[in-house]
């Protein structure tokens, strides 16, 4: 295809379609949650009885009252027919990274055979998915299809296009969880429980602890035309193959630059859209690499938070198409550029405003602060192989240790300040814990303020980094379900605390003052993890060696890093917490294992069919054309004139050969691999055998495939290169 033709495409399917603006006087603040039934929206349509029960079950976690269900029903059902709804789902997040939904009108049969406007409670509160037909990991045969779908009233139900949204959890007949959402809930409670006993060390009158979580959604963006061109693209989400472009991210001139027009238009429509769902957008910037961006919110509580997350995730790719682009979540989408994550930024805070993991004034709050920094930091070494088993995947492994993102070995960075105040409770027997604060920097410079030094510095190299006020745990994949890494991290907290309010209590049971028993626990506690501790470059090949020294999870395998969901230790804690048991978590593995073998499966497929089908077929016409120029130049000036004179072309002939030769053998050898893989039954060692062997053939070859890409006649060449994809016009 040539490029003229590629960018006439561009041009063609620029601004399809218009805008959605609003008013300059309609601000952000008065169209926020247009379309959520939030507290505003509940005052109006529910009984005052009803609303206030409601708002114990959103803001105290007391238990639905079933007898209010018709109401709330009603109410919810007058909201959203007010906005235009004509029907309902359950939405909820099976275990594929997406959403789920089936669509039911607000309509039932009469008796005079019309219809009449009905939902009901029990429609509301509890609906039959097929659980058979939603990845279940063997707890649910395909003659066992019975499964639940269960509202959740503490995540606002929501109006998108015609359909009222409930958001739910989903279980399947026999009560293990088939979805994130229910074992990321029971996740919360755990950690709630178990950090509000130990913030009553503190401060007594703590009745609930929170989670917070901040997250920060990168992507790129590349024009329609160009992605419908790309097989790999639209089949896997990221090119398996290219050769880099000339330029890319290498004049670092595309991080914070000016946002082009044509994406400016898209995040702007992109904003009044999540903002009138509620999702508090706040931040938007262009992102390291070519095409590529971020958006990001207010920090939320973390159930609602991953909820925005997948709507937004699912409203991202709508308007971007609206615009004429393809929004690409895949965390590796080209090759030799930045991949893109999701920062989970995590931190507890009490009903009581105090935000645990924030430095204090006084002595006690920075007992306070240590106490929840060193559980965190025990609870991260206890399980950082599965802290890293919950953030990997097939696509992700692409990115994890490229020099772009986090290594695949989890580790913190607490930066010098937090690290001199754990060794002064480490080694110090003063129980008096002061901390600095921000220091000002003077700049020399008459006209500007002061400027402020925060109390630690920021390490982009480090998976798990203290960042001030919070933990930003940094190699979540761009298109993962943050619940997977949240319900690993929370569960491990709670496991933490738990062990450390065992301890501290059986110390003041023997006579040690509260204080005292708190600071002997820290300093055990100090010594035990300090191997998960490294402020270091965790690029460097001399920290891989260090990390393996201390014995932390330095495995890379995508599937065998699966496994650490069944080490024992894994499943004693999440059992011992009450989220999930052993069946649940085999099941989860056994989906793990197969997703992986089908995301290989499906690139390998598709590789193959463009290999054979696009790029060698030009390639023999293209080296033809070389041959035929040879062969009339013998005819007009001889033999040895002739190779004098084609000696460049005679060299193209002969690298194409060997490329062509390469591609071809290996394509039928690719072939052969997955036969042999898919012979083996068991989903771990078959998982095992695409990643060993499967895998990196595909790379293999790609090598080859890129090489031709610089050879061959750019008129000629099939697919659209990284320098027509990665530059907007």
């Amino acid at each position: 295809m040539a490029s003229r033709l590629r960018f006439q495409m561009v041009d063609e399917a620029y601004n399809r379609q218009p805008l959605k603006v609003k008013s300059p006087d309609e601000r952000p603040s008065q169209y926020f949650g247009k379309y959520v039934f939030n507290k505003k929206n509940m005052k109006q349509y529910l009984a005052p009885e009803v609303y206030q029960k409601m708002c114990d079950v959103m803001d105290h976690k007391i238990p639905f009252d079933p007898t209010i269900a018709d109401e709330v029903a009603e109410g919810m059902k007058q909201w959203a027919v007010s906005l235009g709804a004509t029907h309902y789902t359950h939405w909820f997040q099976p275990l594929t990274e997406g959403t789920a939904e089936k669509h039911d009108g607000f309509w039932a049969r009469d008796d005079e055979g019309g219809l009449v406007e009905e939902f009901k409670g029990k429609l509301l509160v509890q609906q039959e998915p097929d659980a058979s037909s939603f990845p279940s990991g063997g707890v649910r045969s395909t003659f066992e299809a019975r499964g639940y779908s269960a509202w959740d009233p503490t995540s606002p139900v929501f109006v998108l296009g015609d359909t009222l949204m409930i958001p739910t959890i989903f279980i399947s007949y026999t009560g293990e969880s088939l979805d994130y959402k229910a074992p990321l809930k029971k996740a919360l409670y755990a950690v709630d429980r178990a950090a509000t006993a130990v913030a009553r060390y503190f401060y007594p009158d703590v009745e609930r602890v929170v989670t917070n979580l901040g997250w920060e959604q990168e992507y790129f963006l590349v024009d329609e035309s160009l992605y419908n061109a790309r097989p790999d693209l639209i089949m896997t989400g990221r090119t398996l193959m290219g050769h880099d472009s000339a330029k890319n991210q290498q004049m670092d001139d595309h991080y914070y630059g000016s946002i082009p027009k044509r994406v400016e238009n898209f995040m702007r429509d992109l904003e009044i859209h999540a903002l009138e769902l509620g999702i508090p957008v706040k931040t938007r910037h262009n992102e390291v690499a070519p095409n590529q961006f971020e958006l990001a919110p207010i920090f939320e509580e973390t159930n609602l938070a991953v909820d925005h997350n997948m709507l937004l995730m699912s409203i991202m790719k709508k308007i971007a198409r609206k615009h004429g682009f393809r929004c690409l979540l895949h965390p590796k989408p080209f090759k030799g550029i930045n991949g893109s994550g999701k920062h989970n930024n995590w931190s507890l805070s009490t009903d009581t405003g105090i935000l645990l993991h924030a430095p204090g004034k006084s002595p006690l709050d920075n007992l306070r602060f240590a106490t929840f920094i060193v559980e965190t930091l025990k609870a991260v070494y206890d399980h950082n192989g599965l802290l890293k088993a919950s953030i990997m995947s097939a696509s992700n492994a692409h990115r994890l240790g490229a020099n772009e993102a986090p290594p695949a070995i989890i580790s913190s960075f607490l930066g010098r300040t937090v690290t001199d105040l754990l060794q002064h409770v480490e080694n110090s027997t003063d129980e008096a814990l002061t901390m600095k604060g921000k220091t000002a920097m003077k700049l020399n410079i008459p006209s500007l303020p002061e400027l402020l030094i925060d109390n630690t510095d920021r390490n982009r190299t480090s998976p798990f980094a203290f960042t001030g006020n919070r933990f930003e745990f940094r190699a979540i994949s761009s298109e993962a379900n943050c619940a997977s890494a949240m319900i690993a991290l929370n569960t491990a907290v709670a496991e933490s605390l738990c062990s450390f309010r065992d301890r501290v209590d059986l110390l003041i049971s023997q006579g040690e003052a509260k204080e005292r028993a708190i600071l002997r626990v820290l300093r055990d506690d100090i010594k035990y993890c300090k191997p998960i501790c490294f402020n270091g470059n965790g690029y460097s090949d001399e920290w891989k060696e260090e990390a393996q020294r201390r014995g932390l999870d330095c495995e890379n395998s995508t599937p065998i890093v699966f496994d650490r969901y069944l080490d024992d230790r894994t499943v004693r804690m999440f059992e011992e917490q009450h989220v999930m048991n052993r069946l649940e978590l085999e099941a989860r593995n056994e989906i793990k294992w197969e997703t992986y073998i089908k995301k290989i499966q499906i690139e390998a497929r598709i590789f193959g069919d463009i290999c054979m089908n696009h790029i060698v077929p030009v390639v023999t016409r293209y080296q033809t054309q070389l041959l035929e120029n040879v062969h009339k130049s013998m005819q007009i000036y001889g033999v040895e004139k002739a190779r004098e004179l084609s000696a460049n072309n005679l060299r193209l002939i002969e690298q194409i050969s060997e490329h062509e030769k390469y591609i071809a053998d290996n394509a039928e050898r690719l072939i052969e691999v997955r036969k042999v893989a898919n012979q083996i039954s068991e989903a771990r060692t078959r998982a095992i055998a695409y990643h060993d062997t499967v895998a990196p053939l595909i790379e293999s070859i790609r090598t080859h495939i890129d090489e031709l890409e610089t050879i061959v006649d750019d008129e000629m060449w099939p697919l659209p290169k990284y320098r027509e994809l990665l530059f907007i016009k």
